[in-house]
Order: C-alpha cells, then sequence, then structure tokens
C-alpha cells in the first residue's frame, strides 16, 4: 500500500511554512515529531469542552473529563497489546518512565552490593544516569554492552555479560543516534534466561514499529509521546501487572492512596498506585488520538515509507566528498553522519540557512560518541510525512553548505 503524502502532509499545519524563504523541510523528527490536526482537535476538545480534574469529581465535566482519560488509557493498551489497562502508566516521557523504575526497584531492595545492572553503548543519556544512580545508592555494578564499528551491539559480549548477577537489563530498541534497530526480542529472551528483569526504552521505536509487548516479552516498556505526534510532557510506561504490584510505590500525594491517616498510609491500586496528583489529562487524551493516528495510517505502511526515505539519504549523502555515516546499513528513523574537517553545529546552522532542520550534537549519547572518538554528529531523522523531494533538497544543502565551510 503507498502512502499518500499529500493528504498526510495537509494533517500537519506546522510543516506549511518557510524558513528563510524556503519551504520547511523538517527532519528532526527524533527530537520531536510534528503534530496531526487529529491530536491537535483532541487537545483543544479537552480545553474547550471537557476541561476538569479527574477521578474524584461529581459533577458532569468531571466525570466527562475522567470518561476521555480513561477511555484513552484503554486506546493505548488495546494499541500496546496490553492484557489489562492497569499495566499502562501515564509518565510525563521516557526519561520519567526510566527513572520511576530504577527508583521503585531500588526502594523494593531488589538490588545488593555485588548485582549488576547491564545497560548498552548506544543508550541515551536517560537510560545510564538513572541506572548510575541506583548502582551509587545499592552498590551494584553498571555493565556497558559493547558496540561494533558500525554501530550495532556486541551480541556475543552480551551474552558473555549476561550472568546470575544480572538483576537488571535495560537497553534501546532503536538508537536515537545512529537509527540501530537491536534484536530486543532475543535479547529479552537472553536476558529473562538469566534471571534478570529487562527494561526497553521504546522512544525510537514508537513512531516507527508496532509494540506489542506481550510478544516482547519485557517487564518494563518507556515511551514518550512526542516522538510519535504527540504533545511534549506526555508519555507512558508499560510494566508487567505482577511486577508492578510487587514493587513500591514512587511518588506520594493524592491519588495513589486509598486512606490516609497520620499513622498509616494504604496505597492504592494500579494503574493509580504510580500516578500521584493532577495528571497530564489533556495529554493522555491526545497520546491516544496519536496512536489512532498512526494505526489509521498503518505501521507497515509508515516503516516501508521512512525505509524509502533514509535508504535514498544515505545513497545521496554518502556520494559526497568525505561524508560517514554511522550506524548499519538497516537503520531506522535516524541517519547520523558526519564530514572530515567540517564541526556539525557549522554544518547544521548552515542548511538551516536553506530551510532543511535537523540536529547536531552529541544527541544525549556521550559515552556513545567517545566510543567513535567524536564530539557529535548531524543527524537527519525521518517521519511519515517527510518526502523523497525534501530528502533531495537535504542532500542538495549539505552540498551546498560543504562548498562554502571548505
Amino acid at each position: 500500500m503507498a502512502l499518500d503524502s499529500a493528504a498526510i502532509r495537509a494533517e500537519f499545519p506546522c510543516l506549511h511554512q518557510s524558513v528563510n524563504g524556503r519551504p520547511l523541510v523538517y527532519l528532526d523528527n527524533a527530537a520531536t515529531a510534528q503534530k496531526p490536526r487529529a491530536v491537535l482537535d483532541a487537545s483543544r476538545r479537552y480545553y474547550e469542552e471537557i476541561n476538569a480534574n479527574i477521578h474524584r469529581g461529581t459533577h458532569h465535566l468531571a466525570r466527562a473529563a475522567t470518561s476521555a482519560h480513561e477511555a484513552a488509557r484503554e486506546t493505548i493498551a488495546r494499541y500496546l497489546n496490553a492484557t489489562d489497562p492497569a499495566e499502562v502508566i501515564f509518565t510525563s516521557g521516557t526519561t520519567d518512565g526510566i527513572n520511576l523504575v530504577a527508583s521503585v526497584i531500588g526502594l523494593g531492595g531488589i538490588l545488593a552490593p555485588g548485582d549488576e545492572v547491564l545497560i548498552s553503548t548506544l543508550e541515551h543519556h536517560s537510560n545510564i544516569v538513572p541506572w548510575q544512580m541506583l548502582c551509587e545508592r545499592t552498590g551494584a555494578m553498571l555493565k556497558v554492552i559493547p558496540c561494533h564499528e558500525d554501530g550495532s551491539l556486541d551480541q556475543e559480549a552480551f551474552r558473555t555479560l549476561l550472568t546470575d548477577r544480572t538483576k537488571i537489563a535495560a537497553f534501546t530498541w532503536i538508537s536515537n543516534a545512529f537509527g540501530t534497530v537491536n534484536p530486543v526480542r532475543e535479547m529479552i529472551a537472553a536476558a529473562k534466561s538469566a534471571g534478570a528483569l529487562v527494561l526497553i526504552d521504546a522512544a525510537q521505536a514508537a513512531p516507527h514499529l508496532t509494540i506489542d509487548v506481550q510478544a516482547l516479552g519485557a517487564d518494563f516498556v518507556a515511551l514518550s509521546g512526542h516522538k510519535a505526534y504527540a504533545p511534549t510532557g506526555i508519555g507512558l510506561l508499560w510494566g508487567k501487572r505482577a511486577v508492578l504490584d510487587a514493587l513500591p510505590p514512587w511518588r506520594g500525594g493524592g491519588e495513589m492512596i486509598k486512606e490516609v491517616t497520620f499513622a498509616k498510609t494504604t496505597y492504592n491500586e494500579l494503574p493509580f498506585k504510580y500516578e500521584a496528583g493532577t495528571p497530564n489529562i489533556e495529554g493522555a487524551i491526545a497520546l491516544a488520538a496519536a496512536f489512532e493516528f498512526m494505526e489509521s495510517v498503518g505501521l507497515e505502511v509508515i516503516g516501508e515509507h521512512e525505509t524509502k526515505l533514509i535508504r535514498r539519504a544515505a545513497e545521496g549523502l554518502s556520494a559526497l566528498s568525505g561524508v560517514r555515516l554511522y550506524g548499519p546499513d538497516d537503520r531506522a528513523g535516524a541517519l547520523s553522519f558526519g564530514i572530515e574537517g567540517v564541526h556539525h553545529y557549522d554544518l547544521g546552522t548552515l542548511i538551516d540557512q536553506m530551510g532543511v532542520a535537523v540536529r547536531t550534537g552529541h544527541h544525549c549519547c556521550q559515552p556513545l560518541m567517545a566510543r567513535f572518538g567524536i564530539t557529535g554528529t548531524t543527524r537527519a531523522s525521518f517521519a511519515v510525512y517527510n518526502t523523497e523531494a525534501e530528502v533531495d533538497a537535504l542532500v542538495t544543502a549539505v552540498d551546498k553548505a560543504l562548498s562554502m565551510l571548505r
């Protein structure tokens, strides 16, 4: 099934503008994606029609907002193929979800001195720092899966690093920096066989791949809405009910309690046990709308379209003098490249003058950049609304910028 690019692009108002007198070419989707009208409308309808706090109010707006919020949870649970909507915990994003898990694991007494947490070289800082902090608090050790020169993880080293001391394994599905797609099902199965709890950072996978949490077999999956066409400040943590039930709460406050006295507090059941305070009601409703949008287009269709774009970009950029591409050939979502003798910031600034928006820097992956002996890259990242003409505009802009910088 071919993608109707014109019809898709018509759904994204932000794309229809000029930058420095040129049509905007937005290729910074791994940082945040633009929002379709369905998502914008869902946000606006909440504030215009049913804006109220949820769960405890008896008046009409409170009941309507509660219904819409919990319907969003059910929609998202279905989208993820979760067995129970209560397994979907609304967060502010992937970072929040990972911190939640790291914190409650620490509070739950799962780690002891000498135990190990296993992550990978490809991780975003949000899947490194919370585990470092947890290890500092517990005396556990952080182990890191190395990667090959092509940006793929060393699977032999991964299996060697797995031991009976590995209590947590946390790794990304798709690298935000290099677009590397990890064989997560196989890695999850291996880590589970070793007796570890497993968390998957699905921030980059969410807009590109179908997420079936039952088929994956992980204990936790965290993702952010804003990379998947939803608003900023909303995301989710999915967790197996048995695992979440066994872990303690994280933040205290309203909603996460059943009864409070000065002598003792009784905690609420899932999902509210992990949703203290007033949630991002509009964000949850809009996140469900974003998932419905992707479902209406089809993740397979989106994936095929983006694969064509990223391959075209890789072919065009690699033909330019001095360009090095990072990551394996079967990368997804993002294409990172460096140019000999040219600083990534200078390149990004120049092509922005030509209307092309990319990301430059270390992409919150400083250990990965250090592994390759660089300070950063230029990264073009793709979404359902990008076109072959925009890919060609990127290549042309880089070529022109190089003629000015050299």
